[in-house]
């Protein structure tokens, strides 16, 4: 597979990325400029931000939890040259329950959804380290 085809999931899903970041800190910065968070609290580490910035914020932390077991995957698989058709179909596959499960995340959070979207989504990516797992052990 062509580094580009490996790497276009990972460049999306840091896109995801930075978009909730944007979206967390223009909530932030309005929370801070109407006064509904205390510019005191935010220094001390106690703010306390609008349940929908929080929100924001708390799917962008998520984006650094199972998504980096993802990042780790590509950035070994990719120089030992075992980033193949699988790899990069799952890692799409990955990506796109990722935007799901954001979705939900900033919409209706609906933890049951979201819960299951979260779990297809670990399914996913512990299939691809298995499979590379397997493919290094292996010798395939």
């Amino acid at each position: 597979m062509s580094v580009q085809m490996v790497l276009l999931p990972v460049f999306v899903l840091v896109g995801l990325a930075f978009f909730l970041l944007l979206g967390m800190a223009a909530g932030r910065g309005r929370a801070l400029k109407g006064g509904e968070t205390n510019p005191r609290d935010v220094a001390q580490g106690q703010a306390k931000w609008p349940a929908r910035t929080a929100q924001i914020g708390d799917c962008f932390s998520n984006q650094f939890e199972i998504p980096v077991l993802f990042y780790i995957l590509i950035a070994l698989a990719l120089p030992l040259r075992h980033a193949d058709l699988f790899i990069v179909l799952m890692s799409w596959v990955f990506v796109v329950l990722r935007f799901i499960h954001a979705g939900i995340f900033v919409t209706s959070n609906n933890v049951q959804q979201r819960g299951m979207v979260w779990f297809a989504g670990v399914l996913v990516l512990l299939a691809m380290w298995i499979y590379f797992a397997l493919k290094i052990l292996l010798l395939i």
